[in-house]
């Protein structure tokens, strides 16, 4: 769990997915939207991707992925950042105060 933390953590935005989730790629899309660049590990393509699955969970990400930090924080999943999204401009507030994007 502290690995996906500090991983978490290395950048403004932090997306934890598998590569064949089309899921995951709309959020990553969506966030890419606003300009920001995310940086994204890709689960099923790292020798220890399923240790860090085992670790989501445990962290409260059901399903693990996607899996979004945001400024360091973990903000969910698809769920979390679509609601965040259909709210008004709370993502876009997110993104900005993790210093992801200018305006």
């Amino acid at each position: 769990m502290e690995r996906v933390m500090k991983l978490g953590g290395e950048s403004p935005v932090v997306i934890f997915t598998k590569s064949n989730c089309c899921i995951s790629h709309s959020i990553e899309t969506l966030i890419r939207s606003f300009g920001a660049n995310p940086t994204i590990y890709e689960l099923d393509e790292l020798p220890n991707g399923m240790e860090m699955e085992r670790a989501l969970v445990e962290l409260g990400c059901k399903p693990c992925v996607p899996a979004v930090f945001i400024g360091k924080e973990l903000v969910g999943g698809s769920n979390e950042i679509m609601s965040l999204n259909l709210r008004g401009n709370k993502l876009k507030q997110l993104l900005i105060r993790a210093k992801a994007i200018w305006v």
